[in-house]
């Protein structure tokens, strides 16, 4: 049995605007239908493997059960997926030590995980299930394997795994041992690799037993293992999901595997494979994989293209309808609230450009238009200096906490669906069409009793009415 652990912490600040701090690119459905990390579970869920674990940030907690859930898979239930939750950012390597730890309490040492970011694509997945039951093998017998993707073009955005010898064609999948692993390199450098024959592009992805995993980091990063076991050790349970102890977690140093570990190990091996493999890593693999025509343009969207070449023009969900006239080279992704204008061959320069607009205190930098929330979601209409308005979205079933404001009275006018509405101790019903009040500092909630999703209006007045203006008295979220 294959234990498959699936990372998804990540904030792919590359394929802003798309993808952000609050809405990162693995939940969203980037090619339609479903999103990253649902395609990344359904990858692992045939025979040979056990129910995932998943680890991410806090924030995305309900994000993440949701699309599991989506998907037809449980969530803190005895045999379902577990849910472990990240204080913080600490890179791949505490979140991976943390997870072969707790696997190694739940099922032993001897336990086999594969794992994988949840952000990346993989077309050919019956190849990638090969070599992942290649390098199971591998790690049965303690090796460390790593899966190695065979290039297809001289590529340097990805780091390398040198190998002693060019892999043989046609052969099937095995694990082979790693030479040397090597840093992205400069376009002479990766035209050479390509050339040679004898390195891969490293994936990201492993397979090994936690026991062997566990040992390793002993070995080789010391530092970052007794504040991880403290972390699993001190963990806390919060609903369906398993929150890492944040004091001893924010001690373990903030590294890669790859630094951390695997380049260190003398036991690493590599399975070679040609699955179709991309990590999204920025617009120009996104290009890619929509399948570019033959001038290469590629579109989605609201879109009107006039003789463009080698350029990617993408109006996302509720964009504006974007033109694209005579353009060669660029990149242009257009959302309700912001607009990319980039030249492709300078991609991964769009993480410098975010990270810019975040010191001049850009909401559009992290923040969409849309603010999820484990009951459903809201996104600002009109904000002026003493109201605002917001669309309101509640999926049935769902209700808002029990809660009251200092600053601010509201109108709810429903819109679609119908609505149980308490203030103070009346409870009631509120249909399409109908509005309610909601008086200053009135202890409140809003919840849908109904089979269809409840829209609304919600009119704020007040002197303030910024989100924390917010107190809880009950809430099934347990947000108190």
């Amino acid at each position: 049995m294959i234990h498959p652990v699936i990372l998804c912490g990540g904030s792919g600040t590359r394929l802003w605007p798309l993808s952000r701090k609050d809405y990162p690119k693995q939940f969203s459905p980037i090619f339609g239908g479903e999103s990253l990390l649902q395609a990344s579970l359904r990858r692992v869920a045939g025979a040979g493997f056990a129910p995932p674990m998943v680890l991410s940030h806090s924030d995305f907690r309900f994000l993440a059960a949701e699309q599991l859930a989506a998907v037809g898979q449980p969530v803190g239930t005895e045999d379902g997926a577990e849910i472990l939750l990240e204080p913080e950012a600490r890179n791949t390597g505490p979140a991976i030590l943390c997870a072969a730890l707790r696997l190694a309490e739940r099922a032993g040492e001897d336990a086999v995980m594969v794992v994988a970011p949840s952000d990346h694509v993989i077309r050919d997945v019956p190849a990638f299930l090969a070599a992942v039951e290649a390098g199971a093998e591998a790690a049965g017998q303690g090796r460390l394997v790593t899966l190695g993707i065979t290039p297809d073009r001289a590529e340097t955005g990805y780091g390398y795994l040198e190998l002693d010898a060019v892999p043989e064609a046609g052969a099937a999948p095995a694990a082979l041992p790693v030479r040397r692993f090597v840093e992205k390199p400069g376009p002479e450098a990766a035209a050479e690799m390509l050339a040679s024959g004898r390195y891969l592009w490293n994936a990201g992805i492993f397979v090994f037993r936690a026991g062997t995993v566990i040992a390793a980091f002993e070995t080789h990063a010391p530092d970052m293992v007794a504040p991880c076991r403290a972390a699993v050790a001190e963990a806390a349970g919060d609903l369906d999901f398993l929150r890492l102890a944040p004091e001893p977690f924010a001690g373990a140093p903030e590294d890669s595997i790859d630094y951390a570990l695997m380049e260190k190990a003398a036991e690493v091996s590599t399975v070679p494979v040609a699955c179709g493999w991309s990590d999204l890593g920025a617009w120009d693999a996104v290009w890619r994989e929509m399948g570019p025509d033959a001038h290469g343009v590629s579109v989605r969207g609201d879109v009107t293209e006039i003789g463009c070449a080698e350029t990617l023009l993408r109006s996302e969900a509720e964009g504006p309808r974007l033109v694209g006239v005579n353009l060669k080279g660029i990149a242009a992704i257009a959302m309700r609230d912001a607009v990319l204008v980039a030249d492709m061959s300078d991609l991964q320069a769009v993480k410098d450009a975010v990270k810019r607009m975040k010191a001049d205190g850009v909401r559009e930098a992290e923040t969409l238009p849309r603010t999820y929330r484990p009951w459903g979601w809201y996104e600002t209409l009109a904000l002026g200096q003493r109201f605002q308005v917001k669309q309101i979205m509640v999926p049935p079933g769902k209700k808002l906490s029990l809660q009251s404001h200092v600053h601010r009275s509201e109108h709810w006018i429903v819109v679609a669906g119908t609505a149980t509405v308490t203030i103070d101790d009346e409870v009631t019903l509120v249909s399409e069409n109908q509005s309610v009040y909601i008086p200053l500092g009135a202890v409140h909630r809003l919840e849908n009793p109904g089979k269809v999703d409840l829209h609304l209006i919600e009119v704020q007045t007040g002197s303030y009415l910024g989100e924390d203006d917010i107190i809880r008295y009950e809430d099934i979220y347990n947000r108190v």
